[in-house]
């Protein structure tokens, strides 16, 4: 045996063990509370058993974790019975029990465990004083009184199961509907904003803020029992969490569900030490940073996603500059498209870029990117667009050929105008990547929407001040390279 076929044999003995190690169950939650305790409910259970699992919290709406599941981006998360039958799965009855729904998921590679226990189904509901003066009870009430404004969340308005239905089963009239987030449409009716908004049964809220649940009475909405899904592929290679998944059917009731939510969303408690608490073991003690290192690490995450998407915008976005700087109207064409991708919303971008990358950082870094091309295309191309004639005709009276011409004399020129649409694109960055968490990306994001969830203002402020400081540190920043780039005769000038 030569030396290179022992090393070889060397290196794949050494290697093989590290690769036959079970990568860790990667578990999802959508942008509620409930959710995302029932996903650190799911990683607890799997730390029972031996198995090691991750929880990637508020991944987003139902759509992005379905998806993430069939892509096996990540391998099980909490659904609704209810959920499943409107919205994920075709030609199936609305009321369809679990063994039907078992069948029809099969051939998805998808299972689903049986239920936890609790229906957890919608509702719509009024401030009790407010539906008492207007003698309503039930959503056929409504009918009488066109002039009330609805706040529904955004899914509820667009879901099949949602408004459209209930607004059609019952014939309701209202015309005045707002798209709100969830956690703040609580708030909105509290302080008389809206007056009627869409509950999920189990909602600590509701008993908090003195809301009467309107009846159902023409039975519209289904059961929406709590399950989990999970890739069927985990039967093989995680037997143990499959069935200790199985065996947390019928354990929570709706009084539970309830409680554990508002421990978590009135009374601030952490959704691992509240699950923790429900299975009678002591919380897993690495989630228990203290406030500065959790400050420490989003603050990194997301400086990585300004620094990557930057640092890639940067490598295209200059060359495209004196692309359309040398060639107007090409040019032109290169900044109106640039522009375009500006005028998508945020957050539709990052999604966008969820089908193409999957789940995880390079969405994220994929949305900035794109949205830090427009300031630095347009500031290269007009940097350069300004030299004047003379010093084009001087260049070129040394006898510089065209490259030289380009790095020695009209880049120095141009740089300060660069470097303004490259720091423009920095801070803009940084202000938008807090939507990365919307996506379950981390970084200065998270703290601020599980905030919003958790209508705690202490939790949002942790994730705004340090991306505020961040945008000053960028500012700051950029000044410096300012005085290191710039040549010192055109700073002085300016």
């Amino acid at each position: 045996m030569n030396r290179t076929v022992r090393w070889c044999v060397l290196f794949a003995a050494l290697t093989l063990p590290l690769l036959a190690q079970a990568a860790p169950v990667r578990i999802g939650s959508k942008v509620f509370t409930e959710s995302v305790i029932l996903g650190e409910l799911a990683k607890a259970t799997a730390g029972q058993v031996g198995v090691d699992a991750v929880h990637q919290r508020e991944l987003g709406g139902t759509s992005i974790l379905w998806k993430a599941l069939q892509q096996g981006d990540i391998d099980v998360y909490s659904e609704y019975t209810g959920t499943i039958t409107h919205e994920l799965l075709k030609n199936v009855a609305p009321d369809a029990d679990i063994p039907t729904l078992r069948e029809r998921l099969k051939p998805l590679g998808v299972g689903i465990t049986d239920s936890l226990g609790f229906n957890n189904t919608y509702a719509v509901g009024m401030l009790a004083s407010k539906a008492a003066q207007l003698h309503i009870a039930t959503l056929s009430d409504l009918v009488a009184h066109p002039e009330l404004r609805f706040g529904f969340s955004n899914e509820f308005i667009d879901r099949a199961d949602g408004w459209p239905g209930i607004r059609q089963r019952y014939g309701l009239p209202q015309t005045n509907v707002k798209g709100l987030d969830h956690a703040l449409s609580y708030r909105a009716v509290a302080s008389g904003a809206v007056d009627a908004i869409d509950l999920y049964s189990t909602d600590a809220e509701i008993p908090y803020y003195h809301l009467r649940t309107l009846t159902d009475d023409r039975h519209y909405f289904p059961r929406y029992e709590a399950v989990y899904l999970y890739r069927l592929a985990l039967v093989q290679s995680a037997p143990a969490f499959v069935t200790a998944l199985q065996k947390l059917a019928g354990r929570i009731n709706e009084n539970t569900m309830r409680e554990m939510n508002a421990q978590v969303k009135l009374h601030g408690a952490k959704e691992n030490v509240v699950v923790a608490g429900f299975l009678g073991i002591h919380p897993d003690s690495s989630d228990s940073n203290g406030l500065w290192s959790r400050l420490l690490l989003t603050s990194i995450d997301h400086i990585k996603l300004v620094a990557l998407s930057l640092g890639l915008a940067v490598l295209l976005a200059i060359p495209l500059g004196i692309f359309a700087a040398r060639l107007k109207r090409l040019g032109q064409l290169v900044i109106g498209l640039t522009g375009i991708l500006q005028t998508v919303p945020s957050l539709a971008m990052f999604v966008f870029m969820i089908p193409v990358f999957g789940i995880g950082t390079w969405p994220a870094i994929a949305a900035l990117f794109l949205y830090s091309l427009l300031p630095i295309v347009r500031n290269t191309a007009t940097g350069l667009q300004e030299i004047p004639t003379a010093v084009r005709e001087s260049a070129a009276a040394l006898g510089l050929e065209p490259q030289a011409q380009l790095w020695k004399v009209f880049f120095p020129l141009a740089s300060r105008t660069i470097l303004a649409g490259v720091k423009t694109s920095a801070i803009i960055d940084v202000g938008t990547a807090t939507l990365a968490a919307l996506i379950g990306v981390g970084g200065l994001g998270e703290p601020i929407i599980s905030g919003l969830n958790l209508n705690d203002y202490s939790t949002i402020l942790q994730g705004a001040i340090p991306a505020a400081l961040l945008a000053l540190l960028v500012q700051f920043f950029f000044d410096g390279l300012d005085r290191v780039f710039v040549p010192k005769g055109l700073r002085l000038k300016q």
